[in-house]
């Protein structure tokens, strides 16, 4: 982890236009290359940020971020206040309240109450940022990566596009889709999801535990 705090302005092209005039901001660059720009509010949020994969290039006095889909963030140093490097090692990832993990499982076994034709390949299917929570199959055969959570909002959509980023690498899985599930998705979430071509789901907790699992049982 990359953290500058400096006076800075910020330019995005790519989909829009965008424009951070001068200001001191927080300028973060994480291990897997995702680079945000924060302010000194607005919660979590960044004003401005570029996903991995990228590629950062260091000018004196300014950094460039571009991607492959053609867009750049290009921040300009005015003064450099503080400046510092940490490896912060393998992080465990967020760990699922049980109502989440009880979600995760009924979904793993009934993956039609998320799409028709769906097949499971894997719960928990492994990324380099963490594992994803169901891996699938369609039924014309495209890998679907899918995040489940109790309440969806837009850090897990954001979340959802950096697996899929890592997992649209492989070329055993690629081309890899999203679907984003939770029992409600709030609308700007929603929002986000379209935009980035993730589909999204909402499923009836309650519903699902009434259902028999189509698993064998003894008793």
């Amino acid at each position: 982890m990359r953290l500058v705090v400096a006076d800075c302005t910020v330019e995005y092209a790519g989909r829009l236009s965008a424009h951070l005039p001068l200001a001191t901001r927080l300028v973060m660059v994480k291990a897997d290359g995702c680079v945000a720009i924060h302010a000194d509010g607005g919660a979590y949020k960044p004003l401005n940020w570029m996903n991995a994969p990228n590629h950062l290039t260091e000018h004196e006095g300014s950094w460039v971020v571009t991607n492959a889909k053609g867009e750049t963030l290009t921040i300009v140093f005015e003064t450099i206040h503080f400046e510092t490097a940490h490896d912060l090692g393998e992080d465990p990832g967020l760990q699922k309240d049980g109502v989440e993990a009880e979600l995760q499982k009924l979904l793993a076994e009934r993956t039609e109450e998320i799409e028709d034709g769906l097949e499971l390949i894997r719960r928990e299917y492994p990324t380099p940022i963490g594992p994803v929570d169901l891996l699938c199959r369609d039924r014309e055969g495209t890998t679907v990566a899918i995040e489940i959570k109790r309440r969806g909002e837009i850090d897990g959509v954001e979340q959802l596009t950096r697996y899929l980023e890592f997992l649209n690498r492989d070329a055993r899985l690629a081309p890899v889709r999203g679907l984003f599930v939770a029992q409600e998705i709030k609308p700007q979430a929603k929002v986000l999801a379209s935009d980035r071509e993730i589909g999204w789901v909402e499923v009836d907790y309650e519903l699902l535990k009434g259902i028999e699992s189509p698993a064998l049982r003894l008793f």
